[in-house]
């Protein structure tokens, strides 16, 4: 992880950075504002639109904490300038997925609908056209919640390996299975 702490990362125009004296990051961009705190052994600094991250020594402890705030106000950076975009497509016969405000409703072949109230900071949109697959995507300026809420609403039905049914990302390759008549040859 070390290598990866030392890279600079480059903040673009209209993001703005402020480092507050308990070593809690602000990050303010066009899209909105995030912020974390730094391990207090971990120095931040901003010199000339560049965020360096630096360690004290060369403990495996702050290698690893090197690596790893760098990579979190990284993102922070992207997700104000850019944002983060994950769709979903549900396989299987029957599965649907409406959404009214960010309260997400899935049939999922169950006996019960599941209604997921998603958090204010992810933006859901849920589409089903036919003869496609219905897609669920979700916006967001936080990598770790958007991942983290995809995570979760993909555990409701994880694809199985025989017939691919469940809830998949878009353009995630499934490893699939025979069935039995392929072991009778």
């Amino acid at each position: 992880m070390s290598r990866i702490g030392k890279a600079p990362i480059n903040v673009p125009a209209g993001v703005t950075i402020t480092v507050a004296k308990d070593n809690v990051v602000t990050v303010k961009g066009p899209k909105g504002e995030l912020t974390q705190a730094v391990d207090s052994d971990i120095t931040v600094s901003q010199e000339d639109g560049v965020l360096t991250v630096t360690r004290p020594s060369e403990q495996k402890r702050h290698k690893a904490l090197h690596g790893l705030y760098r990579s979190l106000l990284n993102n922070m950076v992207i997700g104000v300038t850019e944002g983060y975009k994950i769709s979903q497509e549900l396989v299987g016969v029957g599965y649907r997925a409406t959404n009214t405000g960010n309260t997400l409703d899935l049939v999922l072949g169950y006996s019960h609908h599941y209604v997921f109230q998603l958090p204010e900071e992810i933006k859901v949109t849920t589409t089903s056209e036919k003869g496609q697959t219905p897609k669920i995507i979700l916006e967001s300026i936080d990598k770790q919640l958007i991942g983290q809420v995809a995570a979760k609403i993909r555990s409701l039905r994880t694809p199985e390996p025989y017939k691919g049914k469940g809830i998949k990302f878009v353009g995630e390759v499934l490893r699939r299975k025979a069935g039995k008549s392929a072991s009778k040859k």
